[in-house]
């Protein structure tokens, strides 16, 4: 990860979230009254003089707390402050100084890390209050006004953002091939718990609880297997169920992740079983064209017998029938079981996502088809197909030109399709036809 790391730190509820979003230019943060909504780091990218860093947004730090999960969030808070080249301290204007802000600031010098101190909600352009200077006593510098609602200040933010940060900095700006993968399931499936595995570290909060995971967080890993940016998901449960605003923005969220990732890892929680609501989170992907591995999880707690696997694979084959191009694999991600060959997968399945077939080839496997199996007739008119072609690529997506549309029967479509898969894999990817008649554009 060659981009420098910015924390944006402080207790909760002085607008971190909101400062975020306006300075990533999108509402990728759960923004919301209540304290404690954001629980996790969430990353974003922030373009200033010319070059990206990397913005971390945290939950609010409550230095003395036993509650598990505000500790799980102080925790959270002080991996991205030790991760960081460059810590945004916010504060808010409207409370002053409160003892938690002295704790925290006193906390931030500690690390050794240069501060940058945020008066946040500062709402009156180009008029600073009496009570703007009492945020001097913190002894971290010069205090930036700024309002994160309506923006202003921000840029003199980054400028003392940008002068704090190391000289060589930006020596590396480039970034590689990376993989996005969405962690998708329902709540309680291990999705945080893998992560963690596959991260080596606490990335995200993981609790009995259901719904801990609120934000969709970003984990980027580097391996001999490439580098992948995981995308961790609140879980997903029946729209009947969803009751609280926040948990509505969770879903909202999690779509949006399956929207931008390369491949979604579906988890599938082993002692639960496969359950509808679990097709209909498959069915989220499938939607969107998505690379899809079916990944069971807790493995290694199952009741097995000689025979367990292949019972539960045939089962699950079954139950996922819309989309049986997905490999299935058994984990665990509490003890790593098979997480080397889940790594092998989703590379595997991201390349077969983006194959492109040359049009010559794929009229070669049409002229075979169409002579093992007629295509259908109706009142003496036979399906004619003129040609296919490749239109696009995740998923990949062919255009047949034919006389007659109506005659391409959905059954017709699917032989065709299962003979493309026959010789070119087209392993974990949805495959999408385009009927055109001839002369239509």
């Amino acid at each position: 990860m060659a981009k420098p790391v910015v924390a944006v730190v402080g207790r909760p509820n002085v607008g971190k979230s909101t400062l975020f979003n306006k300075l990533i230019g999108k509402r990728l943060s759960i923004v919301d009254d209540t304290p404690g909504v954001t629980r996790d780091r969430i990353y974003g990218d922030v373009e200033w003089r010319g070059h990206k860093v990397m913005l971390v947004d945290t939950g609010g730090i409550e230095p003395k707390t036993d509650d598990i999960i505000l500790s799980g969030m102080r925790n959270q808070a002080n991996l991205a402050i030790e991760t960081a080249n460059v810590i945004i301290l916010v504060v808010d204007m409207q409370s002053g100084v409160t003892a938690t802000d002295s704790d925290v600031a006193a906390m931030l010098q500690k690390s050794g890390k240069p501060i940058v101190l945020c008066v946040n909600k500062c709402d009156k352009v180009g008029e600073v209050p009496p009570e703007f200077y009492e945020f001097y006593n913190l002894g971290l510098g010069d205090p930036v006004a700024v309002s994160s609602v309506h923006g202003h200040g921000t840029g003199d933010l980054l400028d003392a953002v940008f002068d704090n940060l190391p000289e060589n900095a930006f020596d590396d700006d480039e970034d590689g091939e990376t993989v996005n993968v969405a962690v998708i399931g329902k709540p309680n499936a291990g999705k945080s718990s893998l992560v963690n595995k596959i991260s080596g570290q606490e990335r995200t909060l993981v609790s009995d609880i259901a719904g801990t995971t609120r934000d969709a967080i970003d984990t980027l890993v580097n391996n001999k297997f490439g580098s992948f940016n995981f995308i961790d998901t609140a879980g997903i449960r029946r729209q009947s169920k969803i009751d609280d605003k926040i948990e509505k923005y969770s879903v909202l969220r999690a779509k949006m992740a399956i929207e931008r990732a390369d491949v979604c890892v579906i988890m599938i929680d082993a002692i639960d079983g496969f359950t509808e609501q679990d097709s209909k989170i498959a069915g989220l992907a499938l939607e969107q064209g998505k690379g899809c591995i079916i990944a069971v999880n807790k493995w290694d707690i199952a009741p097995k017998d000689g025979q367990t696997m292949d019972k539960y694979r045939k089962k699950l084959m079954n139950d996922f029938s819309f989309m049986p191009y997905a490999p299935i694999i058994f984990i665990s991600a509490k003890t790593g079981q098979r997480i080397d060959r889940l790594f092998e997968l989703i590379k595997y399945v991201d390349t077969q996502n983006a194959m492109r077939i040359s049009t010559g080839k794929l009229n070669d496997i049409l002229a075979d088809a169409t002579v093992r199996v007629q295509p259908p007739s109706d009142k003496g008119k036979r399906l004619k197909i003129y040609y296919i072609t490749q239109a696009s690529t995740r998923p990949p997506t062919f255009v047949a030109f034919c006389n007659r549309a109506q005659l391409f029967h959905f059954s017709y479509q699917r032989y065709l399709e299962n003979q493309i898969r026959s010789t070119f894999g087209l392993e974990g990817t949805p495959v999408r036809f385009v009927i055109r008649e001839r002369g239509e554009k």
